[in-house]
């Protein structure tokens, strides 16, 4: 049995479960939260998140899913992987705009041989490991599309069964109007939609804000109360690390 044949034997059956990231560095890194943040602050705190959200995900059971990356730059994946649990995979993303590098992925992902994958973006270190799991179940359903909607109007997540280009065409990201659009192309292609409890990205000073109030232990008013809160600690040490001065 060949090394590609033995990898796509070990898949079957699981959904890919995949942080969609770039490699922390400073001055490239989570740039809009710089202010309040320094650059090398930004790129920290970019990798507690990635750190945080691996955990989440290589906390899921390892029957049904499997942790990714898709990453880029190529030629960061030493560094990247010391981000990440040992038994995580490396995606390469491809070219192209935002999209075209969530198309990709998902159809990397499948060709992996997984019964289907999920997106998430690294912007949210603290989202619950029950719409983790919710998603991994969905996805696992069939050919539909699982979203989970972001507090600022796009997704925070993003699971298919089947690769659907259309869903990620003539979106204009970062905006407010990317889930709502995302819902048209669904209908569109005619394609049933689960849509999860709503999170959160972290990618300016409003949002670092929500975090260190949740991270103080206060429940965001979007959250269900039916979704325990989850802890990240990466992200809090490095919170506290911030307000005593010895952040990077």
């Amino acid at each position: 049995m060949d090394a590609i044949t033995s990898r796509k034997g070990r898949a079957m059956g699981k959904v890919a479960v995949a942080i969609i990231c770039k490699t922390p560095a400073p001055g490239k890194s989570k740039t809009r939260l710089s202010p309040p943040l320094r650059p090398e602050e930004c790129a920290a705190i970019s990798a507690c998140f990635i750190q945080d959200l691996a955990r989440t995900i290589g906390a899921l059971d390892p029957a049904t899913a499997a942790g990714y990356a898709v990453y880029t730059p190529e030629g960061s994946e030493a560094e990247l992987r010391r981000l990440l649990p040992s038994g995580f995979g490396l995606t390469l993303q491809g070219e192209g705009d935002l999209g075209a590098r969530l198309h990709k992925g998902i159809a990397d992902l499948l060709e992996e041989g997984h019964s289907g994958a999920i997106l998430v973006n690294s912007d949210s270190p603290t989202l619950p490991p029950a719409i983790l799991q919710a998603a991994v179940d969905a996805t696992a359903g069939g050919d539909r599309v699982v979203l989970c909607p972001a507090v600022d109007g796009g997704y925070t997540l993003i699971g298919l069964s089947v690769a659907h280009r259309r869903l990620f065409e003539d979106i204009p990201w970062s905006t407010e109007v990317v889930f709502r659009l995302t819902l048209e192309r669904a209908t569109e292609l005619g394609l049933p939609v689960v849509i999860l409890d709503p999170w959160y990205d972290i990618d300016d000073a409003a949002s670092y804000a929500t975090l260190e109030d949740e991270m103080a232990g206060n429940r965001p008013d979007f959250a269900s109360w039916s979704v325990p809160l989850h802890d990240a600690p990466a992200t809090r040490r490095f919170l506290a690390q911030r307000r005593a001065g010895t952040a990077a």
